[in-house]
Parts: C-alpha cells; sequence; structure tokens
C-alpha cells in the first residue's frame, strides 16, 4: 500500500528518540560513519562519545568541521577514528597513531560502502526537517553522507530546523530512516577572512587563466577563494565543484555567473557539499539555482570532462622539480586527504579547453623554507603525479608542465619559485643532470618578473595575441621562432646569415634583468600549452651613456599588423620607466619596416648612415614646439 500524509508523519513520530536513546542502536565493534563538513550531526555526535557501552568502535569520515570527542586520547580505548580526508579536529589522533588514514579518491569513497568492502554498521548524519512529501535534504553535505546512509544498517538522522533544505540529488525520506532526533543547532559555519596580498598575487595569476564561459572548480582554502575576487568583469561563468564558499555569491548576484555556457547541467551550480557563513546557507535554502550530488557522480572525472573549458583549482603543500605534487602530507606526517583534487585534474585535462590548476604560495615558514623542491621531503606522499599535472601557479608566474621534458619542467618550476631558492634550485637540478651542464647560472640577486607588463594586444587586422617580458622558460619558443624566420629576416636582425640556434646561443638571450636588459615577446595566446612566439623586442642599457641598444624582429607570416609600432611604445615606456635616456639601434639601409618602426616612436630620431646600415639615437625628449 502507498504512503499517504497521514502514513509518513506517523512513522516519524514513532522514530523520534533523544540523542542518547538513539546511539544505543549501535553495538560495540561496529563501524559508524559521522557526516560531513559542516552537516556534521552535533547532538548525536556528543551522545555518540558519551555511550559508555560502546567500545572498540571505529569512527569513519571525511573533515568534519565540528568537535570529534571520540578522538580523545582519554576515549582511545572505546574510539577508533579513521579518516578519508584529516581535519583539524582528529589531526593529532592521527599524528600520534591513535586514528587511521585511509587515502582515497573522493569519487570513489561511495562505492567502498555499496559494495560492502568497507560495512557500515550505523550512519549518524543531520538532515533538513522533511517536506510535505516525507522528503529530507541532506542540506550543506551530500558528498559521501548520501551512499552511506543508502548503505548503512541503522540510519540515525539528527533533524535539524536549521539545516537548509537543498536542492538536487541530495534527499532521503522519512520511512529510509530508523532513528530521527530533534535538532535546533546553529549549522556549524567556517567563515574565510579577507585574502591577504600573497593570496590576491597567486589569484590573479590563476584568473589569467581563466576565460568567458568557463565552468570553476574550487578547492577548499584561502588560494581558490582569493580568485574569485578577480572574476568580477568576466562573463558567463559557471560551476560544478566539490564545495563552495560565499565568495560566489556576489558573482551570482551580479551575473557573473550564470551558468549558461555550461555544456552539462546548463544553468545550475552543480556541488557536492557547502562550507561557510550562515549567509550561504540562507543562500543555498531552497534554490533551485543550485544542485547537489554526491561524489561519486559531481567528483567522477568523466563527468567533469563533459564540461566544457573547465577550470579546475586546487592547493598543494609542495612539488618537486619533475612536478610531483604533495597535498595531504608535511614529510612523514599525514595532514589532510587527497579528496577531489585528482578528480577534478583529470577531469578537467579530458574536459575540451580545460585546465587543471594546483596553485601554493612559493614558501613557508615565513619565506624560511621553499615549496618548490628538489625533491619531496622524505615520507611525502604524491596525490597528483607528475603526468597529470599541467599548471602550477605561485605568487611569481605560471609553470605550464603538461607535455614537457625534465629539463623544461623544471626550469618553468624554478622560475616560479620564490627568488632567493631559485640559484639552489637550479644548482641541484644541475647536479640531477635535469638541465643542461651550462644552462646559465642565476644571479645572487634574481630578477623579479614584472608581471604588470603582460598585457593583451590587437593588431591592425583584429587579431588578438599577447604580450609579456621574456621568460627563461621561453628557450623552446624562441627556438622554434627562429627556425620560422626566412633568411632575409635573419639577415635584418642579425646582420649575418645563420642557419642554426642552438642552446648555447638561446640562452644567451634568456639572461635578463628587467632593468638595464629587457625583452618583450608577442605570443598567440595567454595559454602556455599552444601558444607561438610571433615577436620580441629587447634593449640592453649601456650604463656609462645610459641610452640602450634597442633591436626587433617579427616574425615572417606576422609582419605589416602594425605589431612592431606596439612593441615599441612598450618598450619605451619601460626603458623611460627604468630611467633610461634614450635608443640607439643599427638598422640595414633597406630595412625599410623597421625604419619605419623607429620613426614613428613618437621622439626625434637622429640617423647616421655608415656602410649600409643606419645608427639611430633617439633620446627621450619631447619634441621641440613649432614658433
Amino acid at each position: 500500500m502507498s504512503d499517504t500524509k497521514t502514513g509518513w508523519q506517523q512513522r516519524f513520530h514513532d522514530k523520534v528518540a533523544t540523542a542518547d536513546e538513539a546511539v544505543k542502536r549501535i553495538g560495540p565493534g561496529q563501524r559508524v560513519f559521522v557526516g560531513s563538513g559542516a552537516g556534521e550531526p552535533q547532538a548525536l555526535v556528543e551522545a555518540l562519545s558519551d555511550c559508555a557501552q560502546l567500545v572498540d568502535t571505529e569512527v569513519v569520515h571525511i573533515l568534519t568541521l565540528g568537535i570529534a570527542p571520540y578522538a580523545e586520547p582519554r576515549l582511545g580505548n572505546r574510539f577508533r577514528p579513521n579518516a578519508y580526508f584529516i581535519g583539524p579536529n582528529v589531526r593529532d589522533a592521527v599524528a600520534e597513531g591513535r586514528a587511521d588514514y585511509t587515502p582515497i579518491f573522493l569519487s570513489e569513497i561511495p562505492r567502498q560502502f555499496r559494495s560492502g568492502r568497507v560495512v557500515i554498521d550505523a550512519a549518524l548524519i543531520s538532515i533538513s526537517p522533511p517536506d510535505g512529501h516525507g522528503y529530507c535534504s541532506y542540506g550543506v553535505s551530500t558528498d559521501i553522507v548520501k551512499s552511506a546512509a543508502e548503505s548503512a544498517k541503522v540510519v540515525i538522522a539528527e533533524v535539524n530546523e536549521q539545516m537548509p533544505r537543498a536542492l538536487g540529488d541530495c534527499f532521503i525520506h522519512v520511512r529510509d530512516i530508523d532513528v530521527l532526533v530533534a535538532s535546533d543547532r546553529d549549522v556549524l559555519e567556517s567563515v574565510q577572512g579577507e585574502p591577504d596580498e600573497l593570496s590576491r598575487k597567486i589569484a590573479r595569476n590563476i584568473a589569467n587563466l581563466v576565460v568567458d564561459g568557463a565552468t570553476l572548480q574550487l578547492g577548499i582554502g584561502t588560494i581558490p577563494d582569493a580568485v574569485l575576487h578577480f572574476l568580477t568583469d568576466f562573463n558567463d561563468l559557471g560551476v560544478h565543484t566539490e564545495m563552495f564558499s560565499d565568495g560566489i555569491i556576489p558573482l551570482v548576484e551580479s551575473g557573473v555567473i550564470n551558468n549558461s555556457k555550461k555544456s552539462l547541467h546548463r544553468g545550475k551550480i552543480v556541488a557536492t557539499f557547502v562550507m561557510g557563513s550562515k549567509r550561504l546557507y540562507e543562500f543555498v535554502d531552497n534554490n533551485p539555482l543550485i544542485e547537489f550530488h554526491p561524489t561519486e557522480y559531481a567528483n567522477d572525472p568523466f563527468v567533469i570532462a563533459q564540461n566544457d573549458n573547465m577550470i579546475a583549482i586546487n592547493s598543494a603543500i609542495e612539488v618537486d622539480l619533475t612536478g610531483q605534487v604533495c597535498a595531504d602530507s608535511l614529510g612523514t606526517m599525514f595532514y589532510s586527504g587527497i579528496g577531489g583534487q585528482v578528480d577534478f585534474t583529470r577531469g578537467a585535462s579530458r574536459s575540451r579547453a580545460g585546465r587543471p590548476i594546483i596553485a601554493l604560495p612559493s614558501t613557508a615558514k615565513n619565506e624560511t623554507i621553499s615549496r618548490i623542491m628538489p625533491v619531496l621531503k622524505e615520507g611525502a606522499g604524491v596525490v597528483t603525479s607528475r603526468g597529470d599535472v599541467h599548471y602550477v601557479v605561485t605568487e611569481y608566474g605560471t609553470a605550464y608542465l603538461h607535455g614537457k621534458n625534465m629539463r623544461q619542467r623544471a626550469l618553468a618550476l624554478i622560475e616560479v619559485a620564490h627568488p632567493k631558492f631559485r640559484p639552489w634550485l637550479l644548482a641541484e637540478a644541475k647536479a640531477r643532470h635535469l638541465v643542461y651542464a651550462d644552462q646559465f647560472e642565476m644571479p645572487v640577486r634574481t630578477p623579479i618578473y614584472p608581471a604588470e607588463l603582460e598585457r593583451p594586444l590587437e593588431l591592425r587586422d583584429g587579431t588578438q595575441v599577447f604580450l609579456r617580458p621574456l621568460k627563461l622558460t621561453d628557450e623552446g619558443l624562441l627556438k622554434a621562432m627562429f627556425y620560422k624566420l626566412s633568411p632575409e629576416s635573419i639577415h635584418y636582425r642579425f646582420f649575418r646569415t645563420m642557419k642554426a640556434m642552438p642552446h648555447a646561443s638561446l640562452q644567451e638571450y634568456l639572461k635578463i634583468d628587467y632593468e638595464a636588459d629587457m625583452a618583450l615577446v608577442v605570443l598567440t595566446s595567454t595559454g602556455e600549452e599552444d601558444a607561438e612566439m610571433v615577436g620580441i623586442a629587447h634593449y640592453l642599457n649601456e650604463p656609462q651613456s645610459n641610452f640602450a641598444e634597442a633591436a626587433f624582429l617579427v616574425r615572417d607570416d606576422w609582419q605589416g599588423k602594425g605589431m612592431g609600432a606596439q612593441l615599441i611604445q612598450v618598450l619605451v615606456e619601460t626603458a623611460r620607466r627604468q630611467g633610461i635616456a634614450g635608443f640607439t639601434a643599427d638598422v640595414l639601409a633597406d630595412n625599410d619596416r623597421m625604419l619605419h618602426v623607429f620613426h614613428r616612436c613618437g621622439f626625434p630620431v637622429e640617423s647616421k648612415l655608415d656602410e649600409g646600415s643606419y645608427h639611430l639615437r633617439i633620446p627621450f625628449r619631447e619634441p621641440k614646439q613649432a614658433d
């Protein structure tokens, strides 16, 4: 006979008990699941820990925000926590051997429960009050809670009047709950403060990898949250993520996040759980914009990959020079967990135009420890393999690693390490034969990359390109550009015939300090993975005269588009900011295009013809006004 409204309501009242009565359904030696994150069932956890009849009880969970008295030393003979993701409330217990840590992808935990490989004797969960049809929402945490509740022998639910009614694949019916415990507690909060300057610098670099219409995954931490501050000028962003916090609310309200371009669940924000403030929980409550799904779906790499332009942002503890990422341990000490990092990294990498990003500060402990390391610390675990990593971002820039060889990886990571650690890292890379033995040594005072010079350019025919300073890792791009130049262009630039550009010659062009010696390059796109170098402008200052020798080179198939005119304007602007008095240049007499570029730089040009070439002198003073 089908349920009627009266029927389920009667069963609801028949199942009501106090928290102390409810946990007595649990027997000694059983395995108990505790609900996740902000959805921890607080009253049930307290009653569980106080239940004297329980001994040899395993408590399984991922990150929980609330108290964990079952992890305290005084209860060590009664409870053994087993964390699939380590939070602060069980970290000491794991470190001291009083609790276990199980490393596993978040997408794969539900299969452990449903298959019976991990038997859940009792699931302690927190839910919203039932609706008129008897359905209760898992509220702020669906993640692995849904699979645990559906697999458990006994389901004990804390029915919290404060729990928002989230929508999506996140409901359980009263008939599937064995014991109901009334509650009216505030949902646990995790409020992020304003990002500090370090987080903002990293976030700004990440934002440069985002495009209009992208779908975002934001991991836990200050850096992913800080990224949201730099997305206010984007359009039609979407969200498919493991979790989100308060930061997305202003972007939703302003229309930046509208999910209109998503290729999967168009018009919807997809998540498995949320953690944040009361304002966030009110935003989630009964909001049809948001769909909560369990991790076996939302974290499935094959599902994630169906989102075009998927941008996955996750954090790390350290990265070695080959690209291995440690995200769950400090050396031998287990600190957090695998979580969804690999799920989303692999999903984004298989997405059309997707970009998986690993973000971390370049140092730790007040800049005394580099987080870009020659090798991972002893005992450190590899969460994301070197084969999975695409982008690594620090406050000093972005390293693109996917498909790169060890030499390219090491140089790219050294370039985004803290400047004071770069000489040491290069020496270590040489000792391990990761880079050329004659790779030029970095000076003690390592040049600081001037990110403020990065900018998009629009050429005369409307083509969009990207201008930035030359990087240490641009050797491959320089080499590729050289071999696409015509003999005429090579002769105009180098004043001789050249048929090869070997490593020894290339690296000479990379020795720049961004002050007296500056080089700007033009790339076909901002994405390091597919960009080609099509133009370069360079100056080198002569201290005695304070005039810098300038030179330009544009690939043949990109000439005539006005690139040189824009390059010289930025080069002049940069040189003047460094206090340089002017430019000099030697240009072959028949190089009409380059002569035209210099003569249209906005300053008077003094020229002298000598043996088939013009020697140009361009003081940076304003032209005299006519009387």
